[in-house]
């Protein structure tokens, strides 16, 4: 598959991906004024395709013998290295190529997803999108976010093909019978596609949705400025207490990425069951229970052998947990959630909304149903977004914030209690205020200012573990722990290294 001519213009940043063999530059194009995410790999010469092609008939017809427990992929490769010990070794003459670059092709094609295999290394990028043939494959780099490619599918045929391929390496079909396909492939990344002409006019098209090998922490959210560690602290306490929150933003906003680190700061001893989709959770407590739906086996409107959202939130109450999670609700699971979290559980989910009366709006709404006495069941309730952000040097950004932190009354009315200020970036808290936290208060029967003085006390220990760059989310679970058992030794850490607990206004 060709790719596109390199485009006049400056080279903004340069990277290796798979260092020599492939390099990626970030390219302004002079043309179009637009960046572009340009892949260079180093072509097989006319003699390294020979040997490619040999290696590759090497594998078809005189392959060993696939180990026991050992992945088809890797057993491929072994024997790909294998082929190309035997083809050096009874050479009758000296080859003027890299057998190095030959095996990273073979890697590329067997074991990687061939022509979008850069994509897939790169882990700047979070979603790639091919539209059709003859058009440019799109990325959404964290940095300088959506740009065209120079990789292009040329004719229907080889999009086709490649859409197949996908769909195999995600374990299902896609044909022109069933032209639509929802999976997840391996590694996690979630992919949508459509097969031929059937459902798309400019032919199959796919999109994929990349999941991080090493997901973002509620610390990487504290670095990044999504989250400050007052309102980190905020949601820890709620969680501890067996409250709900409730995650809204726009497609692409980042809802799942802060559910997930919001949950690492689960109590160690709690019990949480996950349902989704597309398995994209990922926590460091081993006592969790990931549930994920099941579409139908059977050909055609048959539902046999499916299993819902709806049918895992039902069964999710038989496990005890103390904190049920929905990835994102759409339909009747949401009424069995907020049964659910009415009998005393935890709860936590995201909904596709652009503000909080939307969302409110579409939980009260069919499919989902919920009735208005329930809303209040939502003890919090954050709005993500993407926003620009000025940055020290002057530059203009986009960003992900949690712009909004509400509370809902029990009249279902949304208190705000927190917001995100643009023109200093950072997050304003009324914690004071808040009817959660009073209520909280109340029933351990303490003042609201000791309250506000744990939470001071927590978001300095947040403080603390960004300073220290305990970001991995086994090591701020571990860190957890250790605050749990010994509180005091931890602060005076936290104490030691900060010089002193940072106080807060919170108004």
């Amino acid at each position: 598959m060709p790719y596109r001519e390199r485009p006049k213009g400056e080279i903004i940043e340069r990277y290796p991906i798979y260092d020599p063999w492939a390099m990626v530059s970030i390219i302004l194009s002079e043309s179009t004024n637009e960046y572009v995410y340009f892949i260079d790999e180093t072509p097989l010469s006319e003699e390294e395709i020979k040997i490619y092609r040999r290696v590759i008939d090497f594998l078809l017809w005189e392959v060993g013998e696939l180990k026991e427990g050992e992945d088809p992929k890797d057993f491929i490769v072994r024997e790909a290295k294998r082929a190309i010990d035997l083809f050096r070794t009874r050479a009758k003459r000296t080859y003027n190529v890299s057998w190095d670059k030959i095996l990273y092709y073979i890697e590329r094609e067997v074991k990687g997803f061939g022509p979008i295999n850069v994509l897939m290394l790169d882990p700047n990028l979070e979603d790639i999108s091919c539209n059709g043939v003859g058009l440019p494959i799109y990325v959404y780099h964290r940095k300088y976010e959506s740009m065209p490619t120079n990789i292009i599918f040329q004719n229907e045929e080889d999009l086709s093909s490649f859409v197949i391929k996908l769909a195999h390496m995600a374990g299902k079909h896609i044909s022109v019978a069933f032209p639509v396909l929802d999976a997840s492939l391996p590694g996690g990344h979630r992919l949508v596609a459509t097969f031929a002409k059937e459902v798309s006019q400019k032919g199959s098209a796919f999109a994929i949705r990349k999941f991080r090998e090493d997901p973002l922490t509620v610390v990487d959210m504290i670095g990044l400025g999504t989250i400050s560690p007052e309102l980190a602290a905020y949601l820890w306490f709620l969680i501890e207490h067996k409250k709900t929150f409730l995650i809204m933003g726009v497609t692409g906003s980042g809802k799942t990425t802060l559910l997930n680190a919001i949950l690492n700061l689960v109590r160690p001893n709690y019990k949480i069951v996950t349902i989704e989709d597309t398995p994209e959770i990922r926590l460091p407590t081993k006592n969790w229970v990931q549930l994920v739906s099941r579409p139908s086996y059977a050909a055609g409107e048959s539902k046999a052998g499916e299993i819902t959202l709806y049918d895992l939130v039902k069964i999710s109450l038989r496990y005890r947990p103390d904190v049920i999670v929905v990835g994102e609700v759409r339909g009747s699971e949401a009424y069995v959630l907020f049964q659910a979290i009415a009998t005393g559980h935890g709860g936590a989910t995201t909904i596709h909304a652009e503000s909080i009366d939307a969302a409110i709006k579409r939980l009260t709404s069919p499919p989902m149903n919920i009735p208005e006495s329930y809303i209040p069941l939502i003890n919090s309730a954050l709005m993500i977004e993407r926003v620009p952000v000025r940055g020290k040097d002057g530059a203009t950004r986009i960003s992900r914030r949690v712009t909004r932190i509400w509370e809902i009354d029990k009249n279902a009315t949304p208190i705000i209690i927190g917001k995100w200020s643009p023109s200093k970036d950072t997050h304003l808290l009324t914690l004071d205020k808040s009817p959660m936290l009073n209520s909280i208060a109340e029933s351990l029967e303490i003042s609201i200012s000791e309250v506000l003085d744990e939470i001071r006390m927590r978001a300095s220990f947040m403080r603390w573990l960004y300073y220290n760059n305990i970001r991995n989310y086994i090591d701020i679970a571990s860190a957890i722990y250790k605050y749990y058992r010994s509180p005091k030794e931890i602060m005076s850490l936290v104490e030691a290294d900060l010089g002193h607990v940072s106080e807060n206004t919170w108004n």
